[in-house]
């Protein structure tokens, strides 16, 4: 049996010595069962990050580098693995060590004794995280779960072991947007989730910012949920049946009271409201035709620049 490993990588060097070391070190334990093929995904890094991998796979035939022409994002890393992988078993995990390889073991143990077709991780604490960072992970849980058909754990990690038929399945499905953790969750198959306390990153710096997370998070929110459409045209409907009773009111008004000037404070402020309420459900409006527009134009989701595979596909 084979295990593909797949690490997407983004100006990694300061860690990928320790990761490798870790990764041989539970490949090792673990080769009674599967052998195992490590690929190394260079996102377009501008660091030494692919010349470490490159000594890598020339001291080890298991490890495969494919590095990216450009930044494509870790998404477009993560199908570029999964779409060259080929062992029975597939799992991904990030390069920074927060998701603990020494978890490979128990996740062996829970897909071949239990049944499942993928064990994958989530974080039950976020020990050592920005305190906003932590708050906006919640809160956005909360959300997607209530309003998409994607079943997304509280916590929940890339990191994950998954049989052939899931890949093939996830593989499947090939929008250009993508968002892992609500493909993973919409394929369905049996999934075991696995806990584990947080992790500090083992080196060099988090790539993410909060502004980056919150960009990720509507990526997510737009690709598999369409209320924010439905809440446009619930605006549009609530502020129609406003308007209405206000036409009646004022003409109430002029049969009864006749018509005193109003002070003009108060309809500026509902001239500003509305445009508000128009210009937003303009924007989302757009952000779904913006996502329709890139699916219909059909670009790759990566160009592979080098590898030290021939076998591969260079564009995807």
């Amino acid at each position: 049996m084979l295990t593909t490993l797949i690490v997407p990588c983004y100006n990694e060097e300061a860690v990928l010595p320790l990761l490798y070391r870790s990764l041989t070190e539970e490949a090792e334990k673990l080769k009674n069962k599967t052998e195992f093929e490590f690929i190394f995904v260079d996102d377009g890094s501008g660091d030494g990050t692919l010349d470490i991998l490159k000594k890598l796979a020339e001291k080890d035939e298991r490890v495969t580098y494919l590095s990216f022409s450009r930044n494509f994002g870790k998404e477009a890393a993560m199908f570029a693995g999964l779409k060259n992988a080929g062992g029975d078993y597939v799992a991904i995990m990030d390069a920074d060590m927060q998701d603990p390889p020494s978890l490979l073991p128990e996740m062996f143990r829970l897909l071949e004794e239990e049944g499942y077709d993928s064990v994958a991780t989530r974080r039950v604490s976020r020990v050592g995280e920005p305190r906003l960072r932590s708050m906006g992970a919640r809160v956005f849980y909360r959300i997607i779960n209530r309003i998409s058909d994607a079943d997304i754990v509280d916590g929940a990690r890339d990191f994950r072991l998954m049989k052939r038929k899931m890949v093939d399945a996830v593989v499947a499905m090939g929008e250009y947007h993508r968002f892992s953790k609500g493909i993973f969750g919409w394929v369905g198959f049996r999934t075991c989730w696995l806990p584990f306390e947080n992790v500090e990153r083992a080196a060099g710096e988090t790539k993410w910012s909060f502004w980056s997370l919150v960009r990720y998070s509507v990526e997510g929110i737009i690709n598999f949920s369409q209320v924010p459409l439905s809440i446009a045209s619930w605006c549009g409907i609530g502020l129609t049946g406003v308007s209405f009773f206000m036409v009646i009111f004022i003409i109430v008004r002029k049969l009864l009271f006749g018509d005193p000037v109003a002070g003009w404070p108060s309809l500026a402020c509902i001239i500003v409201f509305l445009g508000g309420i128009q210009l937003l459900c303009m924007g989302i409006m757009g952000q779904y035709i913006a996502k329709t527009y890139m699916e219909v134009k059909g670009r790759p989701h990566y160009i592979i620049g080098e590898s030290n595979r021939k076998d591969i596909s260079r564009i995807s």
